[in-house]
């Protein structure tokens, strides 16, 4: 899924388990979304780079150093880039829109 193409749609259900509300990067994986998730969630490659829609971007909370010290490196960054792996959902961003850009670079280990 691609930007522009397909956006990924993340519904948030009462009763969903996960680590804290849930990591966004492991039920993008089981949902069959393609992300290379190279460094296993560990905010270190790049390859699960998302544009939050706006709309819910201010709703979670703000990155952590590793993160943004990611964001700084990745393809075409936006203001709402974030690290998928990174991303644990709160209930209140039930239909959050997540965009794939149209190419991730993998910096595990650069």
């Amino acid at each position: 899924r691609r930007a522009g193409v397909d956006d990924v749609d993340v519904m948030v259900r009462p009763g969903v388990q996960g680590r804290g509300s849930f990591a966004l990067l492991e039920r993008a994986i089981n949902a069959g979304v393609p992300m290379e998730a190279t460094c296993g969630g560990m905010a270190a490659c790049s390859t699960c780079h998302v544009v939050v829609d706006e709309a819910f971007a201010d709703r979670l909370p703000e990155p952590e150093e590793a993160e943004a010290d990611m964001l700084d490196l990745v393809m075409d960054p936006q203001p709402t880039s974030r690290l998928c792996c990174q991303i644990f959902v709160p209930p209140d961003c039930d239909g959050m829109v997540l965009t794939l850009p149209d190419e991730v670079n993998d910096l595990w280990g650069a």
